[in-house]
């Protein structure tokens, strides 16, 4: 069963502040072309800026979205009937499960500018993944939209 709407959709863009960064990454490329002349200091100014701030919008194009009867993390695309209990991590608890209380098997979705995060336990027999590890700024509402849509397609 296949929905039109998407009940929960979030891109976890980068913060702020790595856009000032790839200024000052381009600034730090000017500084070192200064010795050629202009034209390069300019070039390096555009290309170090632009470079960086590729970089950066890349790093922060990954997606978690609550599609149908799918949750997708990233590249991820797992059935919803695979899926258990959700739990929604403050972020202590966050960063608990992301050092010393993690699986190597688990599903990592980590963002270590994004502090919460959710951990969804998955209950497939075949799939040897315990859990997922979803960084999420909105680590209730995804929990919510979890839970509708499971609730949806049964």
């Amino acid at each position: 069963m296949q929905h039109t709407a998407t009940p929960y959709e979030e891109r976890l863009t980068a913060p702020r502040s790595w856009w000032l960064i790839s200024f000052l990454v381009g600034v730090a490329l000017a500084l070192v072309l200064l010795p050629f002349g202009t034209l390069p200091t300019l070039g390096g100014l555009v290309g170090g800026t632009a470079a960086a701030a590729v970089a950066a919008s890349a790093y922060g194009s990954l997606r978690i979205r609550v599609v149908g009867d799918s949750l997708i993390a990233g590249e991820a695309k797992i059935p919803l009937s695979a899926l258990g209990e959700s739990e929604v991590l403050d972020a202590e608890e966050a960063r608990a499960w992301r050092t010393y209380k993690a699986d190597v098997r688990a599903f990592l979705l980590l963002r270590a500018y994004i502090p919460t995060a959710l951990r969804v336990t998955v209950t497939d027999p075949a799939d040897p993944t315990p859990y997922l590890y979803l960084s999420t700024r909105e680590p209730e509402r995804l929990a919510e939209a979890l839970k509708a849509a499971r609730e949806a397609a049964a």
